[in-house]
């Protein structure tokens, strides 16, 4: 078995930034890997084209973080099994989750193709782009086991403290995912169907590169073909950890969906803006996004080690860090979106737009280096009903109602709306540090106790 560096041991600092450089390269590659499809058809195709495939990868990214939250439960359980030393049950643990996540992955394919039409109408995807999202939609739904695959790959990867193949596996996926745009799109002029097609290809030749992968690589836990079975304990725990964070992306999620339900009421060039904006904060909050993952395997094995006390020190160390990029980020979004919208589209009316809604993002570049470290941190110690709770509360509570009332103002703009985000991170931190000081409090209590 090969031995994976230590989280639990010796320095914390530079552990913790070499796990997140890759992580961070990681989801620079799947933030491209979901950004081609719309560079291409920006330059490629029409707003309608553009709107199309905005709205269709905006549905397929709440797909993809709901696996992402389920397969958290899957870092952290086998982190902290890891943690522990208890390398058998790692090794059951990554076979039951295989068995569950394999099942799901028919379930949603099947789903996601035949409501595809729905989520369109519930999206309000503009008249003229509406057959265009709902070919988008189907094509790539059908690619939903290859989506799942590689979440789940990269969920186990990063339990163990290995965060360098997930980046072999995406930057297979993002390599072709451009290759196959520039030859269906560029070269065959198929449009969304194209970009769509590509995006599929690349996933499933990823995956398969990536499987031939893992068979050469030794793992630091006991793996049986024998482990690979509907363990109900193992999964019921899974399940327990990852459900409260899916369900919270899921949330999150939809509360970003009825926003751009919000803004495709405006007309297809208010669309095409947010389309692209949003696709650049796939971009602009890659650093905190980072920690997050870090945070979780880091936090998930010191508390399978009991060593709490240095993952709070990490916590504060990835806040710091994370918050010296967070302000250059604010600057560029702030004040310099229009030439960011320029990398996607020509249009001058789509970069006035998306330039007005990253406006208000730039705020929230800064208040997410708190959110996303406090999130990685709770779910690393297994408060994953918590993050749930915060995360109701931010999309719920105060992303929908404010960004709903923005549009009703007469005047209504895109900064207006795109400033109900920060409103909700700002509630958010402040639920996170009053459950930091609880759960200070009661360690201490029981300390004492």
């Amino acid at each position: 078995m090969k031995k994976e560096p230590s989280f639990t041991e010796g320095k914390i600092l530079m552990p913790l930034l070499r796990f997140a450089l890759p992580v961070l390269l990681a989801l620079f590659l799947q933030a491209m890997y979901g950004a081609v499809d719309l560079l291409i058809i920006g330059q490629f195709g029409t707003a309608r084209d553009v709107s199309a495939v905005s709205t269709g990868s905006q549905m397929m990214h709440t797909l993809t973080s709901i696996i992402a939250g389920l397969s958290m439960g899957t870092t952290v359980l086998l982190g902290q099994r890891i943690g522990q030393k208890r390398l058998e049950e790692a090794g059951k643990t990554v076979g039951a989750s295989i068995c569950m996540f394999a099942v799901l992955g028919i379930v949603v394919t099947i789903v996601m193709i035949a409501a595809a039409p729905s989520f369109a109408v519930v999206m309000q995807a503009p008249e003229e782009a509406f057959d265009l999202t709902v070919l988008y939609v189907k094509i790539c739904s059908a690619g939903s086991l290859f989506i799942i695959a590689y979440n789940v790959l990269g969920s186990i990867f990063r339990g163990i403290g290995n965060s360098k193949l997930p980046l072999i596996t995406v930057a297979i996926a993002c390599v072709f995912n451009v290759i196959g745009d520039l030859i269906f799109v560029a070269v065959f002029h198929i449009g969304v169907a194209g970009a769509a097609l590509a995006t599929i290809l690349a996933q499933a030749f990823s995956v398969v590169l990536s499987l031939f992968i893992i068979r050469k690589t030794e793992l630091p836990f006991s793996f049986h073909r024998t482990y690979i079975r509907f363990d109900r304990a193992i999964i019921g725990r899974t399940l327990a950890l990852g459900f409260p964070i899916a369900l919270q992306d899921l949330l999150v999620n939809i509360s970003f969906l009825v926003i751009i339900s919000i803004v495709n009421s405006l007309g297809v060039i208010a669309s095409a803006g947010v389309g692209v904006a949003e696709k650049l904060c796939g971009f602009i909050m890659l650093v905190p996004s980072a920690y997050m993952q870090s945070m979780s395997a880091f936090t998930a094995q010191n508390i399978g080690a009991a060593k709490p006390k240095r993952a709070r020190k990490a916590l504060f160390y990835s806040i710091l860090s994370s918050l010296c990029i967070g302000v250059l980020m604010a600057w560029l979004s702030f004040f310099h979106g229009d030439w960011l919208a320029g990398i996607f589209t020509k249009d001058p009316e789509i970069i006035l737009a998306s330039a007005d809604y990253l406006k208000a993002y730039s705020i929230d570049c800064i208040l997410v280096s708190f959110l996303f470290c406090f999130v990685g941190y709770f779910n690393g110690c297994g408060n994953t009903t918590f993050v749930m709770l915060q995360g109701i509360i931010g999309a719920f509570g105060v992303r929908i109602p404010v960004s709903y009332c923005m549009s009703r103002i007469s005047g209504v703009s895109l900064f207006r709306i795109g400033l109900a985000t920060p409103c909700s991170t700002v509630v958010q931190i402040l639920l996170c540090l009053g459950f930091y000081g609880y759960c200070r409090k009661s360690a201490a209590a029981r300390q004492i106790s």
